[in-house]
């Protein structure tokens, strides 16, 4: 008992004198040893400020799953990167489509029948249907059956009953109409090239007059009976060709 109390007597003796400021000193040299280590490792490159921070996060009190839901919302899922890139990339441009229409107009080509320049013996037509009664002949002579004699003949008579429709034959100009003393109700028209088509035994009033254009197959009169020389004739066009004001076969220039 004596030496417990002898014991406590003297570190009594020891805090009362010179111990106490020597513990007081280690205590404060504990502190700064301890606030030096700090500071140095928060300084240094080692990430050591990174760590601190890591851990705080780690220890804040989220709600059950919300951290790793704050984390994984800071990048995108893989889907997320496909739909950006589809929305971002241009959409490809096609070509407009012809229209059908469009390409079949410039496809087709209209042209004149009869170009003002084009030889006109490839474009003529026959001005009536029917059978030629009597033909051209300017070099021989025919027998006429209503004059009762022979002579020549300058055109076609092509059948066709009182009343058909006569056509031009070709794209012309009117230049003359008049009453033949002997063919009757004549039309003639000039054409390309110095050719000229008569139609004749027509009816007393044509459908065209001087001065008109006609274009091949236009309507310009009716077969009559108006030609003299031919009344004893069947009913019938008389049809004529001249070239550079000379007698010409019509016959060479029909289709």
């Amino acid at each position: 008992m004596e030496d417990k109390k002898s014991f406590g007597s003297r570190v009594e003796a020891f805090f009362a004198g010179k111990g106490f400021y020597i513990v007081l000193l280690l205590c404060v040299a504990v502190i700064g040893v301890s606030a030096w280590a700090m500071l140095t490792g928060g300084m240094d490159g080692s990430g050591g400020t990174e760590s601190v921070a890591v851990a705080a996060m780690a220890d804040a009190p989220f709600p059950a799953g919300e951290a790793q839901s704050a984390v994984l919302e800071q990048e995108p899922e893989p889907e997320t990167w496909a739909a950006a890139a589809e929305t971002e990339a241009p959409a490809e441009t096609k070509p407009p489509e012809a229209s059908p229409v469009a390409t079949a107009a410039a496809e087709t080509v209209v042209e004149d029948p009869v170009p003002a320049e084009a030889d006109a013996k490839d474009y003529y037509i026959w001005p009536v249907s029917g059978a030629v009664e009597t033909g051209y002949s300017m070099a021989a002579l025919v027998y006429n059956r209503t004059m009762q004699d022979w002579r020549t003949h300058d055109g076609l008579d092509i059948a066709a009953a009182i009343g058909t429709q006569v056509r031009a034959a070709a794209n012309g100009r009117v230049t003359d109409v008049y009453a033949d003393d002997a063919y009757g109700t004549t039309v003639v028209i000039s054409h390309n090239g110095g050719l000229c088509s008569v139609y004749s035994n027509l009816a007393a009033t044509p459908t065209v007059a001087v001065g008109d254009t006609v274009g091949v197959g236009q309507v310009i009169g009716a077969v009559g009976d108006t030609a003299l020389a031919e009344i004893g004739e069947p009913a019938h066009l008389h049809f004529a060709m001249t070239c550079d004001g000379e007698s010409v076969d019509p016959g060479e220039y029909m289709p």
